[in-house]
């Protein structure tokens, strides 16, 4: 027993000989450490099986020794690496896990929800005495249903519809203004990220066959309305955490005129105003304290 016991210790005493020759599992620790990302530990192996490679041909006697030697202690680190990126992930900071949730907070959802579409007007008897008639009927109570307890929610928050109108008409003509200007950077507030990038591409387009536009609107706009309400939940388990978008109608006498390089007009006359019918679709976070309106879409007429 003794004589086994020794025999053990003297080839473990090789072992750990002939691996400090190669390189040893703390110097491989640290060019992991070194490298930063977990994914180049396949490389990290590569290198440093190709530099025993060569104490193989050195020393072909011990060959199977430090192999085993290396891949014991290979097994063990990458082991010992997975178990502490696990804890890690696991034991986060709170500093940590309030900027990862900052990340994954929405900040809208990026689509209009039931776009607004002008539903066709269809007789009285055939409303009221036919199957499909019915069937509109039903919908269209739903659609209005829809609308009137987003309102209801939306009024439960402070929702003032005289001031949201104000409000609505001067993002309105702000982010028309800011579009005539190309001044992206004010605009990325006003609207929302999908719809800033349709407009930076739109702005992008317009700035390539005109130099210069002019655009005013006049004050009051004829008319506006609202066309539809909706909610968007973002989850499940808080009812509270929603969206809420409102389609708007709005009706405003506008004067555009647009330049060439060398300062000529080539479109529209800033002398005539031209009444203009558009259709946007403003949106506001519920849940996110200090949230205001934005513009998340336009609805093609």
């Amino acid at each position: 027993m003794n004589s086994r016991l020794l025999q053990i210790l003297y080839r473990t005493a090789q072992n750990r000989a002939f691996t400090s020759r190669v390189g040893s599992s703390a110097n491989y620790s640290c060019g992991i450490t070194n490298g930063g990302l977990v994914n180049q530990l396949g490389i990290q192996k590569t290198s440093f099986l190709s530099n025993s490679h060569t104490a193989f041909s050195l020393v072909r006697g011990h060959k199977m020794i430090i192999c085993s030697a290396v891949a014991a202690d290979l097994s063990i680190f990458s082991h010992s690496i997975g178990i502490r990126l696990a804890t890690t992930q696991a034991k986060a900071p709170p500093q940590a896990r309030q900027m990862g949730a900052l990340k994954v907070s929405m900040l809208s959802p990026g689509i209009i929800y039931e776009p607004y579409s002008p539903r066709q007007p269809i007789p009285f008897w055939q409303r009221w005495f036919t199957r499909s008639g019915w069937r509109r009927t039903k919908d269209d109570i739903i659609l209005e249903l829809k609308s009137a307890y987003a309102i209801a929610k939306l009024r439960k928050k402070g929702y003032s519809k005289k001031q949201f109108y104000e409000e609505a008409v001067n993002l309105y003509k702000e982010i028309n203004t800011l579009i005539a200007n190309g001044d992206k950077t004010s605009l990325r507030k006003a609207v929302t990220e999908k719809m800033y990038s349709a407009l930076k591409n739109e702005i992008k387009l317009r700035e390539s066959k005109w130099n210069k536009v002019y655009w005013e609107m006049i004050l009051p706009v004829v008319k506006i309305r609202t066309l539809r309400a909706r909610l968007i939940g973002v989850d499940r388990s808080d009812l509270e955490k929603v969206f809420v978008q409102l389609t708007l109608e709005i009706l405003a006498k506008q004067k555009f005129e647009a330049y060439n390089a060398e300062g000529a007009v080539v479109a529209g006359d800033k002398s005539k105003e031209v009444l203009v019918r558009d259709i946007w679709v403003f949106e506001k976070s519920l849940f996110h304290e200090g949230a205001f309106w934005r513009l998340c879409g336009r609805i093609p007429i």
